[in-house]
């Protein structure tokens, strides 16, 4: 099990460093993008994970242009050297470390990829996000996450569209810990008290001499897991936010957010931030995340695994899955503070899974 990276001074337990210091099948290590030119024409989401107790490594491409999400899958065996980032024809090259990352897909299904990420600020580390079902710990995770721009081109089919990072802007994260991944387990004992659901906002965004990132989770009875929100400073200064209150605007009869405002404090100061949805992509449908049926993250598919769905947003049966999952939009973002209104980008994303009292919903439908 030893690997390149056990010749550097990083270990944290008495194991190689491709062993994680838990046996919980659950234990990932993560990182996600996203790139767009916040027209809310086009959204392209990438990742890549690590789930050394499943044996597994896999990645992802997604991209969403008009009425359809196109996204293609990659899988294989764990590889232990944790230097050399990638599985199959998806690979992540760390250029500096914290600032800037590349990102590529060679041909693949019709898809490929070759795009670099710069930061425009320093990261910001998030608050330890931990949950429980009953005594059993469900999730415990620490992430980083970042603003900036791209440089690149992505090539889908017969289209070839360049990353000009005066335009192309994006977030990205990286993220380790527990979370449920893989094949699903056995039931057990019913949670007590039940699930019932969660509502989840998550706003990194940049503006020209600052950059920001708020994270926040809901109980169904609107007490929160998790509050967060943090202003990134070009210098580097970091500064705590008051606890943002957010109202969110849903389109009629669903749980897809069109708008919200958000409204915090820096000292004195109070923060008005205004976001109009121009894109959403539900992260579910082709994405792996929580509620996909066709593909899942850490889910063992079979050695050298590739393959490319396509999926029709108007298909019935494709549009009734969106609203029961976590949703990232392109958004339009104005500041205002003191009197002083500024223009950002970066991404949001939101879920409203189950019930939430303080948004009038009173169960999963």
């Amino acid at each position: 099990m030893i690997g390149p990276l056990d010749e550097y001074p990083v270990h944290q337990a008495p194991l190689p460093i491709a062993l994680p210091a838990t046996t919980d099948r659950n234990f990932y290590d993560r990182c996600y993008f996203n790139a767009h030119d916040s027209s809310g024409e086009i959204f392209v989401v990438m990742g890549l994970g690590y789930y050394p107790v499943l044996g597994v490594t896999d990645a992802f491409v997604l991209v969403h242009r008009g009425d359809e999400q196109t996204a293609v899958h990659v899988s294989d065996g764990f590889r232990h050297d944790r230097l050399r980032q990638g599985v199959g024809p998806f690979a992540l090259d760390v250029v500096e470390p914290l600032r800037s990352v590349r990102v590529r897909l060679d041909p693949t299904e019709g898809i490929a990829l070759d795009a670099t990420f710069t930061g425009s600020f320093d990261v910001v580390e998030e608050q330890r996000h931990v949950l429980r079902a009953g005594s059993r710990t469900t999730l415990d995770a620490q992430r980083f996450a970042q603003v900036g721009t791209w440089t690149g081109t992505l090539e889908i089919d017969d289209a070839r569209i360049e990353f000009d990072p005066s335009t192309w802007v994006g977030t990205r994260d990286r993220s380790w810990g527990i979370r449920p991944i893989g094949e699903p387990e056995p039931a057990g004992r019913p949670s007590d008290p039940p699930f019932e659901g969660m509502w989840w906002v998550y706003l990194p965004v940049a503006f020209d001499d600052f950059g920001v990132v708020m994270v926040i989770q809901e109980e169904p009875d609107g007490s929160r897991t998790l509050d967060d929100a943090v202003r990134i400073w070009a210098d580097g200064r970091r500064e705590q936010l008051r606890s943002p209150e957010i109202a969110i605007t849903y389109r009629d009869g669903a749980r897809i957010p069109e708008s919200a405002v958000v409204t915090t404090r820096s000292g004195s100061a109070e923060i008005r931030v205004d976001v109009t949805s121009l894109l959403p992509t539900a992260l579910h449908i082709g994405g792996g995340y929580g509620g996909d049926p066709d593909w899942t993250h850490g889910l063992w598919c079979g050695e050298g695994f590739v393959e490319r769905r396509t999926y029709d947003l108007t298909d019935p049966g494709v549009a009734g899955r969106i609203p029961f999952g976590v949703s990232d939009h392109v958004p339009s973002v104005t500041w205002t503070e003191n009197g002083t209104t500024r223009r950002g980008v970066g991404m949001f994303e939101h879920a409203c899974l189950g019930r939430h009292d303080p948004s009038g919903f009173s169960g999963w439908v």
